[in-house]
């Protein structure tokens, strides 16, 4: 139990000394904030130049990303149709397939599926 206690403080000393020794490599000067400015053949830029979020954008992604992992939800449900009760397996399918349906036509209500507004 000691060596245990002892090969965790060691380990947080050594990751305390990392991000401590870290901090001073990596400091910003000057010179790196020229770099990340924009660079147009030394004219002052014409346009702003970040472009605003489009959170529409961010929806449409999280909306795939849900439905992607539901999809792989699906898969193991396919492997286990004989091995299950084929009622229970039914039912289980049918409520899964509304469930995303419902959420299917509630981003549909809420106009979500649109690309262009």
């Amino acid at each position: 139990m000691l060596n245990l206690i002892m090969l965790c403080l060691i380990i947080t000393g050594i990751s305390n000394l990392l991000m401590f020794i870290s901090t001073f490599i990596s400091k910003k000067s000057y010179l790196d904030r020229e770099k990340s400015s924009p660079f147009e053949c030394g004219f002052n830029p014409q346009s702003f130049t970040r472009i605003p979020f489009s959170l529409h954008f961010f929806l449409i992604t999280l909306i795939f990303l849900i439905f992607d992992v539901e999809i792989s939800l699906i898969f193991p449900m396919i492997k286990t149709f004989k091995m299950t009760n084929f009622l229970l397996w039914t039912y289980l399918s049918i409520l899964f397939i509304l469930i995303l349906l419902l959420g299917i036509y509630h981003e549909w209500n809420q106009n979500m599926l649109k690309w262009v507004t």
